[in-house]
């Protein structure tokens, strides 16, 4: 299991955070996530996989002036 805010979501063997991102069908393009404290880059989502009982972050962009 992966724990999003207060979701829990199925996790699954190989399971990248574009992976999960996808499984979320959630439209914001998260430019960085934080997996178990570490930060991930949107270039990095594809290679950086989830371990199972993980805690998952999405952080988005606020500008403001």
């Amino acid at each position: 299991m992966i724990k999003v805010g207060k979701k829990i979501i199925p996790w699954r063997e190989g399971m990248s955070v574009a992976d999960l991102l996808n499984d979320l069908k959630d439209p914001y393009a998260y430019p960085v996530v934080k997996v178990n404290g570490k930060l991930v880059s949107r270039i990095d989502f594809e290679k950086t996989l989830i371990p199972d009982n993980s805690e998952v972050y999405l952080i988005p962009m606020v500008a403001g002036g």
